[in-house]
């Protein structure tokens, strides 16, 4: 039996997931730099909270969303961070096809889909290492046999 691929999801299924895993990613901020705010009655203090829960959600989606951990200086800036928040919900809806194209450094790892889902791009996860940390050692072991020259 032969395995098709999965199409890409829908408009609306896509949007539903979207609309969950952005509020995933922004209401939790918001509840906990309300309660911060009720209980010191400090607003800065919601802010930050706020600011640096949607930075912590772009920290933790971005790289699934072809963004960068470093980009989490554009999570934690105010109303820029909940952009950035949406987008990355929007982009990690479609997984594990892609929509928009990969940046430079992912292209390595990046396929352009044909057939039935061209306009697509799949870039799948890193390969896991064989034989777990530091199997691949370089020059760390002895040679199998001598080389004669």
């Amino acid at each position: 039996m032969e395995r098709r691929p999965a199409g890409p999801r829908g408009l609306v299924s896509r949007s539903l997931i979207a609309a969950a895993v952005f509020a995933g990613a922004v209401m939790p901020g918001w509840t906990l730099g309300d309660l911060a705010e009720h209980w010191t009655g400090q607003g800065l203090l919601d802010w930050l909270i706020t600011c640096g829960w949607c930075g912590l959600a772009v920290f933790v989606l971005g790289p699934h969303g072809s963004y960068r951990h470093r980009d989490v200086v554009l999570g934690v800036l105010p109303l820029y961070g909940w952009y950035v928040a949406a987008v990355l919900a929007w982009r990690v809806a479609l997984l594990p096809l892609r929509d928009w194209e990969p940046r430079a450094d992912e292209l390595w790892r990046a396929r352009w889909l044909t057939g039935g889902l061209i306009g697509y791009w799949r870039a799948d996860p890193l390969p896991a290492r064989a034989g777990g940390a530091g199997a691949a050692r370089s020059g760390s072991a002895p040679a199998a046999g001598r080389r004669t020259t």
